[in-house]
């Protein structure tokens, strides 16, 4: 069972990574661009910013993704998709495709192109709905951990 605890390890690590960065972008990031406090060019900024995180959020989200069925796997879990009571499991993948379409498709062939023009004509129409995004995603997320942390402590609705 070491390998267990090591792909647990792994997928906790990942998700830290993952919906803490998401909670930083979203509480503190998108905020401080939003008032300019960043520069006078804050749709850069928050580019600049962005792009950096954005290799670290989809390493994270492949390593959870992976160490998630590798348990799955490896206890045989799959059964647990048959039962409402497992929600947060439907929930925690769902999130993870969530986020691996929008990392790994909608960000690089979608919203990057789409957002510079906009934001180049609407600066702020562009930042906020990108904040009211990401607070839907840090929602999510953190709706998601809540629900995998009790639930799989026993906890059930």
């Amino acid at each position: 069972m070491d390998d267990v605890v090591f792909a647990r390890t792994l997928h906790v690590l990942a998700v830290v990574i993952w919906i803490g960065g998401v909670s930083i972008v979203t509480t503190v990031v998108l905020p401080a661009v939003r008032r300019g406090r960043l520069g006078v060019d804050r749709f850069g900024a928050f580019q600049a910013i962005e792009r950096r995180f954005a290799w670290q959020a989809r390493a994270a989200v492949v390593i959870a993704a992976l160490t998630g069925f590798y348990m799955l796997e490896r206890l045989g879990l799959w059964e647990r998709f048959q039962s409402a009571r497992f929600w947060w499991m439907h929930a925690m993948v769902g999130l993870a495709l969530l986020f691996a379409l929008l990392l790994f498709v909608g960000e690089p062939f979608i919203l990057d192109r789409n957002l510079r023009k906009w934001a180049a004509a609407a600066p702020d129409i562009v930042l906020k709905w990108l904040h009211r995004a990401h607070w839907v995603l840090l929602v999510l997320g953190l709706l998601t951990l809540a629900g995998a942390v009790a639930g799989s402590h026993g906890w059930s609705p």
